[in-house]
């Protein structure tokens, strides 16, 4: 059973790539406690597929196709997500690409290409949504970073993924140290998802770890911090 969680209120929140695993659950949710989930992601026709279903089932949404690695198409996304609500009151950085199979790409014998784009998009991405987002967010808005435990630990096989989680979570912190707005990343563990090779907890799950995230966990807390399932867990019994 979801644990109890504050309705969103017409809450606009942007969540890149939303087309599939987190992301897609992601938005779902918001969509379903009541908020505007502005969307993007790289496939286009998927994603349309998820503002579709969103939108049958009553949820207010707004598809953009956009690539976190351009940062003019997040400042596009954004804008956009400011005219919708007015402001932004809160962003889930998700999108994230994953060279090779997960746990098998060891860092001496990663591609440069591999690298680069890694880091492009894993990093540079949650760096662009947030920076683009900056001038749109409410005075109270959060951003949220999804992590893992990869970027914390040596742990073999996962190259320059790890690396770029690792970034990703100094880009949170770093904002976290010169904004108001609260931001933080969660680290729910293995999910069930194509880019980490399909075993682990349901997106669906994890998208209510976000959501709390978004709404009910401590600002203190959450501000800087990388929260995690068991930080969740005991917060929401």
């Amino acid at each position: 059973m979801a644990p109890q969680r504050r309705a969103m209120n017409d809450a606009t929140v942007v969540v890149t790539g939303a087309s599939r695993g987190i992301g897609r659950a992601v938005a779902r949710a918001i969509a379903a406690a009541g908020g505007h989930a502005v969307v993007c992601a790289r496939d286009g026709d998927a994603l349309d597929a998820v503002a579709d279903d969103i939108a049958a089932a009553g949820g207010q949404v707004t598809a953009m196709r956009a690539d976190v690695r351009d940062e003019f198409d997040v400042e596009r996304l954004v804008e956009r997500a400011a005219r919708a609500g007015g402001k932004i009151d809160g962003a889930v950085a998700n999108a994230a690409v994953y060279h090779g199979d997960a746990g098998e790409t060891p860092l001496p014998e990663e591609s440069y290409a591999a690298f680069d784009d890694h880091l492009r998009t894993n990093a540079r991405g949650v760096f662009a949504t947030i920076r683009e987002a900056v001038p749109h967010l409410a005075a109270d808005a959060r951003v949220v970073v999804p992590t893992g435990a990869v970027a914390r630990r040596g742990t073999s096989g996962y190259g320059s993924y790890a690396v770029s989680k690792a970034a990703a979570e100094a880009v949170a912190r770093g904002f976290a140290a010169d904004l108001d707005a609260t931001v933080g990343a969660i680290d729910p563990g293995q999910v069930a998802t194509d880019l980490s090779g399909g075993g682990g907890r349901d997106p669906d799950d994890v998208a209510e770890m976000v959501l709390w995230a978004l709404t009910d966990a401590p600002e203190p807390t959450l501000d800087g911090a990388v929260l995690d399932w068991t930080d969740y867990r005991d917060a929401t019994r």
